[in-house]
């Protein structure tokens, strides 16, 4: 086991309800002004918005609304929240919604710290940031889990980038999860969660040589967790257990506790980050096309089989034939699961039917930030590698 430092600092509140006590915890989070960031109508239409500004506006607090978040969350909407944030003196960043409003708060709040510098700079790292707002979350969306990581992901639309940053600062003040709240998603965005969830957490459990006993049963259980609650939402997303059970899931998927004492790689990210950028395509739809492609490209590595082995044992049940066996119909059975949910499992299927070399080639070079860094911790993935597996996930 490797040396981790596990820092899960959110507040969650969590169950029926639970958003009419969004003022109260951004008074107990020491915010006065607060700028609200959401997407589309939805949340208007359904009331919650009302029911969330009623609880600021009952606890004293000032507030502003930014809305219009869509999926792929992009730059300009942010910096005109930073705008915002600025001119009214905002102390605190409320996002209701899923991950892209969360991610977009995220920006807000860093921006609105450091209104001195761009913030695809401050976002490409290309200035250090060292202070940012505090930032609380009204969680409508299982999925991300950007309500308790310490992640967000922008795209600048301009440049047709997308790009992740990680920092502490990303951690919010407090997460409210009402399951209820997302018993009117329509099942494409659901399953796009489902996939999500179980990603975050495979990104981190096919480690090569990675020995954590207790790490791997929590991983295990919250994967065996989304594969039979994954389906009962989808057929009914009113169904208050099940979805509760995914949305905690989508919760511990992402907030560190699935990769201590072997950290992460989050490379089928890059390659969806890439997918989604060019095309605009759903976040978890982009994972699930090329997630098959990945695994089989690297598998059969002699420090990974095992793990691979492993998953399909502990995850779907395979007991049977050698480790190479095994590993191979866990991830037939992986990709299956994903096509059952409805999610793509091929780019013929992501409605990018004929993509030319010169766009996988592209693609490529974006994922691998112009073949300067390698992917993977099974093996390195260069620009050609990573080519290759768009190539298989056709």
């Amino acid at each position: 086991m490797d040396q981790f430092i596990q820092y899960t600092p959110t507040e969650v509140v969590f169950g029926k309800e639970t958003e009419n006590q969004a003022g109260a915890e951004v008074k107990k989070w020491g915010g006065t002004k607060v700028l609200v960031v959401y997407g589309g109508g939805s949340a208007k239409r359904s009331g919650l918005l009302d029911r969330v500004e009623a609880s600021l506006a009952k606890e004293g607090l000032a507030f502003e609304e930014l809305g219009g978040v869509k999926p792929n969350p992009r730059l300009a909407l942010a910096e005109e929240g930073v705008k915002k944030a600025v001119e009214m003196q905002a102390d605190f960043i409320l996002a209701v919604g899923g991950g892209s409003s969360i991610d977009t708060a995220k920006a807000v709040a860093h921006g609105a710290a450091n209104p001195e510098e761009a913030l695809w700079d401050i976002w490409t790292k290309k200035v250090p940031l060292t202070k940012s707002l505090p930032v609380g979350a009204v969680l409508t969306i299982p999925a991300a889990g950007s309500e308790m990581s310490d992640s967000a992901v922008l795209t600048n639309e301009a440049i047709g980038k997308k790009a992740g940053i990680n920092t502490p600062f990303n951690r919010c003040k407090f997460a409210i999860m009402n399951p209820e709240l997302a018993a009117t998603l329509p099942k494409y965005q659901i399953a796009c969660g489902v996939t999500d969830i179980m990603m975050h957490t495979m990104e981190r459990y096919f480690i090569p040589e990675s020995q954590c006993e207790m790490t791997d049963e929590i991983a295990e259980g919250l994967l065996r967790t989304v594969i039979k609650n994954g389906p009962k939402v989808l057929e009914n997303p009113s169904d208050y257990n099940a979805m509760a059970e995914i949305m905690w899931c989508g919760s511990l998927s992402h907030n560190g506790l699935t990769e201590c004492g072997r950290g992460k790689d989050f490379s089928v990210h890059k390659f969806g980050h890439a997918l989604s950028a060019k095309y605009d395509v759903a976040h978890g739809a982009s994972l699930a096309a090329v997630w098959g492609a990945w695994a089989k490209y690297q598998y059969d590595e002699e420090t990974v089989l095992w793990r691979f082995a492993r998953f399909a044992e502990k995850v779907w049940g395979i007991t049977e034939g050698s480790d190479h066996k095994r590993a191979t119909e866990g991830i037939e059975r992986t990709v299956a699961f994903f096509h059952s949910l409805g999610m793509p499992t091929s780019l013929h299927e992501l409605d990018i039917p004929n993509p030319s070399d010169e766009d996988l080639r592209a693609l490529s070079m974006d994922a691998t930030q112009q073949d300067t860094v390698k992917l993977s911790r099974i093996r390195k993935l260069g620009a050609q590698e990573v080519y290759e597996i768009y190539q298989m996930a056709r």
